[in-house]
């Protein structure tokens, strides 16, 4: 949808009339049914900067001008658009990215840069990637677009920002993003009007933004394709016993949905290793083949990251294929029903409030719903490690109730990771007196070992993970994050120093790729890094939040790290509710630990920091030789 359209004629006299944030905010409105305060200002000078440059006589008065224009399906949003004809009378849009920035830094990551958003310094996609990802969004899913052969011509302006060659966002680490969509910035108007004349030869009264509003949203045959043949032949996306039944009744539900029209909600339940992750990429593929919008939806963005990754072998992954991966609070401005499906992975996850100071939208389960035809939940609340974690099937239920739904519940029953044992999860919320199970011994083919060293647990894993990078350590987050944002090789986070035993987080270097990058195994993961992946191998450091005293396992939140916020405002409720307070704690740490205790296929094996506990845990462990 087009927030506001016209020509470069009407556009011109709306900047002059002061009339044009108006219209602009107005529509917006309308629209979105929000009023977007914050952006206000930044219309207002970005649209007289965008004035200027169309200033030009031989800029066509007739070319199409839109702002503000949703991508279906995706959740973006294109900030200016130029549309006519090239000098070889081919129907052409101009992409423009606005940005409203004075500076930025390198962050020496493909296509992210550092600026300052919300009075905050933070991570964002660099501008012109921005600009040539949107271009390849539009041809990607506009089905109009592909058909008439629109050329999409993607540029950036940062019209508040003095660029220098060599440094900032025009370092030589951005040359190929800004070689595919050039970049200009302030004091470039004359560049930036020969750059659009070297395209735009004649004005097409709006014709190709006609096109490009009204074209069938349908994802393209390379996409469909790259998804299908890059999941082919891996038996690791193999569907078996209920997850295929699962997934044949997605596919039924979505064909449903698409052509009555209506919203149906599946929610399907499943504990660790039991393939959730597995039967929503494997339905992401089906549903895209079949000319659906899909997306791929987790709160955490270390699950997303891997599956992109894997998919690396397409032409079109860098811009196209992560937009088919979302986090859970991507949907505040999304319309009714835009997309066919939303496959929700770890929606035990799922917050109330979205955005950087989780005061944005109403709840993240009713927008999912609202915004999909489809929406799939995939569940497990004994995996809900945060205060903020809101995922229920009651809420679930709930949510699409007011919908007017049509809700259907289901059951993953089958278990790949612990070598397929059961036992081995019933065992843990025995021993970690989660619930009573009954499973006192451990009595089935799962290699399962508590170590006195974490020296020691260290060095197998390592030696593990030289077999085929899948083994990994990971903590309790007992730990300061201390290395964020410092260079110096000889600070560490994690230290114990009875043992002479040191490491850092994961997150001072490896980022979301920890998982993956067979140089992170010296760093230590954490619940927000590995929850909703599985490795071979998992070691795990229980710290001081979890100790064993007169036959109790118990909890201490005071224990958390200061830089971990999974118990924030846990203080608070100790002061009006004590005991929900430390039930609620007990619950949310316990799950931590039974969740990374889960990540090994092959095998867990254990260090805590609480003697007591390790000598429980060990001489559970053992109880498999008596008898």
């Amino acid at each position: 949808m087009l927030v506001y359209s016209g020509t470069k004629e009407t556009f011109q006299q709306d900047v002059l009339n002061d009339v044009i944030t108006d219209q602009i905010h107005a529509r917006y409105q309308l629209f979105f049914g929000k009023s977007p305060q914050s952006q206000i200002a930044s219309w207002k000078n970005s649209m007289e900067y965008m004035y200027k440059v169309l200033n030009d006589t031989g800029i066509p008065e007739d070319c199409g001008v839109a702002i503000e224009f949703n991508i279906p399906g995706t959740g973006k949003r294109v900030d200016f658009i130029l549309s006519g004809y090239t000098h070889t009378a081919k129907q052409c849009a101009l992409i423009i990215e606005l940005k409203q920035w004075s500076s930025a830094q390198e962050t020496g990551k493909d296509a992210v840069v550092k600026t300052v958003l919300q009075g905050h310094l933070v991570e964002t996609a660099h501008p012109s990637y921005q600009a040539y990802s949107y271009a390849n969004l539009l041809h990607e899913y506009n089905e109009a677009v592909r058909q008439k052969e629109v050329k999409l011509i993607p540029c950036a302006y940062l019209h508040n920002y003095k660029l220098e060659d060599g440094v900032e966002v025009c370092a030589d680490f951005y040359r190929s993003w800004i070689s595919q969509a050039p970049l200009f910035g302030n004091g470039d108007v004359l560049a930036l009007r020969e750059f659009i004349r070297r395209f735009l030869a004649k004005g097409d009264h709006q014709e190709v933004l006609y096109t490009i509003e009204h074209g069938k949203i349908r994802p393209s045959k390379m996409l469909q394709d790259a998804l299908s043949g890059l999941l082919a032949g891996r038996p690791e996306y193999t569907l078996i016993d209920s997850q295929k039944i699962i997934y044949e009744t997605a596919l039924q539900l979505a064909d449903q949905a698409k052509s009555e029209q209506s919203k149906q909600v599946l929610l399907v339940l499943g504990g660790p290793g039991t393939g959730k992750s597995v039967l929503a990429i494997n339905l992401l593929a089906a549903l895209t083949k079949a000319n659906m919008v899909v997306n791929y939806v987790t709160k955490n963005a270390a699950p997303r990251t891997v599956f992109i990754n894997n998919l690396r072998a397409s032409g079109i992954w860098r811009t196209v294929i992560p937009n088919l991966f979302k986090g859970s609070g991507s949907y505040l401005d999304t319309p009714k029903d835009s997309y066919d499906a939303l496959l929700v992975d770890e929606a035990h996850r799922l917050n109330e409030k979205s955005g950087l100071y989780s005061n944005q939208g109403e709840n993240q389960i009713k927008e999912i719903i609202d915004s999909a035809r489809l929406s799939v939940f995939f569940l497990d609340e004994d995996q809900r490690v945060t205060l903020k974690d809101i995922g229920s099937q009651q809420l679930i239920e709930d949510f699409a109730k007011k919908a007017k739904a049509e809700l259907t519940v289901m059951n993953l029953d089958s278990q790949f990771r612990c070598n397929g044992s059961d036992g081995y999860l019933a065992w843990l919320d025995q021993i970690l007196q989660i619930r009573q199970t009954a499973n006192y011994d451990l009595d089935f083919d799962y290699d399962f070992q508590v170590f006195d060293d974490p020296n020691q647990l260290r060095e197998v894993i390592e030696e593990k993970n030289r077999i085929n990078n899948k083994s990994r350590l990971v903590a309790g987050y007992c730990y300061n994050w201390i290395t964020k944002g410092k260079s110096d090789p000889e600070i560490y986070d994690i230290e114990l120093r009875e043992y002479d035993f040191r490491m850092r987080w994961n997150l001072s270097e490896g980022g979301h790729i920890w998982a993956i990058d067979p140089n992170s195994v010296r760093q230590a993961g954490c619940i927000h890094t590995c929850q909703g992946l599985e490795f071979d191998y998992i070691g795990v450091i229980i710290g001081g939040d979890l100790r064993f005293e007169n036959d109790r396992v118990i909890t201490d939140f005071k224990q958390r790290a200061a830089t971990d916020h999974s118990l924030l405002g846990i203080k608070k409720m100790m002061r009006e509710d004590p005991e929900a307070a430390k039930v609620l704690a007990d619950t949310i740490i316990k799950n931590t630990y039974r969740t990374l205790m889960t990540r090994g296929m092959k095998g867990c094996y254990v260090f805590c920091t609480d003697h007591k506990l390790n000598a429980y845990l060990k001489a559970q462990s053992q109880k498999r030789y008596l008898g």
